[in-house]
């Protein structure tokens, strides 16, 4: 039997990928999914072997008995589902990004805070081997001082009427879908500690943001990012440093990581052979923060979900330049 159950908001492909990872935790279980639409709540419930679909969010938190709630929605809708569950003392998993704009996002902390309910964004990529082991290299000097860093994620998205990735009101935009990423990992690695940040954006005619450039400058050490929805980018993160570099390849979902030597030669590589679902980490991650009583974790705490939100808001100030 279940001693933790999540609920699920929002039926869509993310959602399942949560349902696998969530059930390979020991005593944890999906009980309830719901949707705008309740025919695909009941369509997503049959599919995964879900016992409750409901075609409405709020009636799913006034009916189920639950622990904490996946929201897997689109973007545009983070906010106010996210304070629909902390006003019932519901924690609270969100995928990034969790907030669009810094208000929403202080609003929201501190609602969770006075609450005292545990709110989490769902940077699975921070928890992944492969990222951890190259965080530790980066702690242990093995490159010596990084003077530059360079990520790219990118592929050419849906354009059909409806998606989400072109729309402002479902969250739509190269920033909050994948620069996100790029951010989150470079200040990981890096730190948040820099001086100055120089952004730039293409837009389309929709509104959203399709091209992000941006550089983070540190004291010793200039962080470049770039992603895309309207092409593919070689997806990767490279940090270069005096005594040889790393490579990180699809940086956001890596499996991988090589850290080479000032002459270039292959030092270490690693591999990730353990994780069948990258999702488990976060999911375990919330599960345990929330039965030991924390309100935030330490390893996403609400500080780095507050820096990114004033990220976004850099690239959104460039919008009409």
């Amino acid at each position: 039997m279940s001693d933790f159950r999540f609920a699920i908001m929002g039926a869509g492909d993310i959602s399942r990928k949560f349902t696998d990872a969530a059930r390979m935790i020991p005593g944890v279980s999906v009980t309830a999914v719901a949707s705008k639409s309740i025919d695909r709540a009941k369509a997503f419930a049959e599919r995964e072997n879900i016992p409750a679909a409901y075609g409405s969010y709020a009636e799913l938190l006034d009916s189920e008995k639950i622990d904490c709630v996946y929201i897997g929605a689109d973007t545009g809708s983070h906010f106010a589902l996210t304070m629909m569950c902390l006003e019932k003392k519901i924690p609270v998993l969100c995928e990034k990004a969790m907030f669009c704009n810094l208000n929403d996002a202080e609003d929201a902390i501190s609602y969770a805070k006075r609450q005292g309910v545990f709110m989490m964004e769902a940077m699975w990529s921070y928890f992944l081997p492969a990222v951890k082991k190259v965080k530790s290299w980066v702690d242990e000097n093995r490159i010596g001082r990084i003077y530059a860093t360079d990520a790219a994620i990118g592929f050419k998205a849906p354009t059909h009427e409806g998606n989400r990735y072109f729309s402002t009101k479902l969250g739509g935009g190269v920033a909050y879908d994948l620069t996100v990423y790029t951010y989150d990992l470079t200040t990981l690695m890096m730190g948040h500690g820099y001086s100055d940040c120089e952004v730039s954006a293409l837009w389309h005619e929709s509104g959203v943001d399709t091209v992000n450039h941006a550089v983070l400058r540190y004291k010793d050490c200039l962080s470049s990012m770039t992603t895309s929805i309207v092409g593919p980018l070689e997806e990767k993160m490279i940090l270069y440093g005096e005594e040889g570099k790393i490579i990180l390849p699809s940086s956001h979902y890596a499996t991988k990581a090589y850290l080479y030597g000032k002459d270039g030669s292959l030092i270490e590589e690693f591999t990730d052979s353990e994780t069948k679902n990258g999702f488990y980490y976060e999911v375990k991650e919330a599960v345990d923060c929330v039965k030991e009583g924390k309100l935030e974790s330490s390893v996403v705490p609400h500080s780095v979900t507050l820096d990114s939100v004033k990220f976004y808001e850099k690239i959104y100030e460039t919008k009409n330049i």
